[in-house]
């Protein structure tokens, strides 16, 4: 745009941007986590960044309700609007979850489950009573998709190289399950690949359940569909992500899932001044209908949402100047996913051609297409010194769980001492007197 065309205003619950397939190696400390999040104020410096959520949205007088972190909530007008709220973990209401459970959908999450995770080695080294031993060293992920399969791959990986450092500790003493209520994990990369991802993980010692699901997990026992119990301290939820559900109060038409209806040009049908794209919007997969498939929409992955947010910047553009809209669209260039350290597999699409890779090589594959998506050439130097310096160095196995109650130690020293005995006995006696 021209200078002074037009102010573009960011609102966002946070002030950084997460790159989520990063998420598994940053659990497993194969990356940084200040690496795989991008500040908004730095990379869009022409831009007003506010921090704080979009509670509610007037569509006849164009004005937006901001909530900021403190604060009260205050109309922002707007011209154009633009809606990319992401998604959020699809939940069901299983007891115990809530309070049980660990997501992996931000930065934080990643952090919190490796110190977690490692905590567990503690508690296990430190104890005699083998049941609390067997609760800590016992980690049930739910959700075999990308994100659940990464993850407990990168976090076995981790807990088998932190079992070093332990005397009474061995990766047989562990127990790593997977659940999924499919019949097979790994859809994205298709059934052989899948059913080789799924092989690999049970030979290296990961249990896996199909075709089941979780029942409850109060006071972290699991109980699962198929009848087994277990008790775990470590629950990480990863069964799929739904729109966020703020989207039902802004008054927009939204799909059968809760997505924001738009056209194959990313404008939100029946308005000609907003566009969706993302996770949370439902938008045509124009290329895939062309090959004959009916009703295909575009998946919730960075590859779409990286090649809408393209379109749609220039559809705005095209929309404030009176130009015609572009439609989306986009073929399928594939799928990679990392199971740990140097092992992976990779589907990648070249025209009518499925080019299928495993092991060593779709693991390359996986780390050389995320590293190069991955947003400014600073995150990106960042990301390939991690994986570098990750060759020559061992593994970092040290636990920051203080991080989540940082001021818990300074409360402990500076709160006020109780009053000596001493001081309190002239008080009850003159009571008694």
């Amino acid at each position: 745009m021209r200078y002074g065309e037009a102010t573009v205003t960011v609102v966002d619950p946070r002030s950084y941007m997460t790159y989520q397939p990063f998420l598994p190696e940053v659990a497993a400390g194969s990356i940084s986590p200040r690496h795989v999040v991008v500040p908004l104020r730095r990379v869009l410096p022409k831009a007003e960044v506010l921090t704080g959520r979009v509670t509610s949205i007037d569509q006849d007088r164009k004005v937006a309700v901001v909530t900021p972190l403190v604060g009260e909530a205050y109309e922002l007008p707007f011209d154009y609007l633009v809606i990319a709220l992401g998604a959020v973990s699809r939940t069901f209401p299983i007891p115990g979850l809530a309070e049980q459970g660990i997501g992996m959908k931000g930065v934080e999450e990643g952090i919190g489950l490796r110190n977690h995770v490692l905590e567990q080695l503690d508690k296990a080294e430190s104890t005699t009573d083998e049941n609390v031993r067997r609760k800590a060293l016992t980690f049930v992920f739910v959700g075999g998709g990308f994100a659940g399969a990464e993850t407990i791959g990168e976090v076995e990986d981790m807990a088998r190289d932190a079992a070093k450092y332990y005397s009474s500790i061995k990766r047989e003493d562990m127990r790593f399950i997977l659940v999924d209520a499919a019949d097979k994990i790994l859809p994205e990369v298709g059934p052989k690949l899948g059913t080789w991802g799924k092989e690999h993980l049970e030979s290296r010692g990961i249990e896996i359940y199909l075709n089941t699901s979780m029942d409850s997990c109060v006071d972290g026992h699991v109980v699962l569909k198929n009848g087994l119990e277990v008790d775990s301290n470590t629950i990480v939820w990863t069964a799929g992500v739904k729109p966020n559900p703020v989207l039902a109060r802004y008054g927009l038409p939204l799909g059968p899932r809760g997505h924001v209806d738009a056209s194959p040009t990313l404008q939100v049908t029946g308005t000609d001044y907003i566009w969706a794209a993302g996770d949370n919007a439902q938008v045509p997969d124009v290329a895939a209908r062309k090959a004959g498939v009916e009703n295909a929409w575009c998946p919730p992955n960075a590859q779409h949402a990286l090649r809408q947010a393209k379109v749609l910047g220039d559809n705005v553009i095209s929309g404030m100047r009176g130009f015609p809209q572009t439609e989306y669209s986009h073929s399928n260039k594939g799928a990679v996913a990392g199971l740990g350290l140097h092992k992976g597999v990779a589907m990648i699409v070249m025209g009518k051609m499925k080019i299928k890779l495993k092991g060593r090589l779709a693991w390359y594959m996986h780390r050389g297409y995320h590293g190069m998506a991955m947003p400014t050439w600073n995150r990106k130097i960042r990301v390939f010194a991690d994986w570098t310096l990750g060759m020559f160095l061992k593994r970092e196995v040290v636990s920051l769980g203080a991080l989540e109650s940082p001021r818990e130690e300074f409360y402990e020293a500076a709160k006020p001492a109780p009053a000596p005995a001493a001081t309190q006995a002239p008080a009850q006696k003159a009571k008694a007197s």
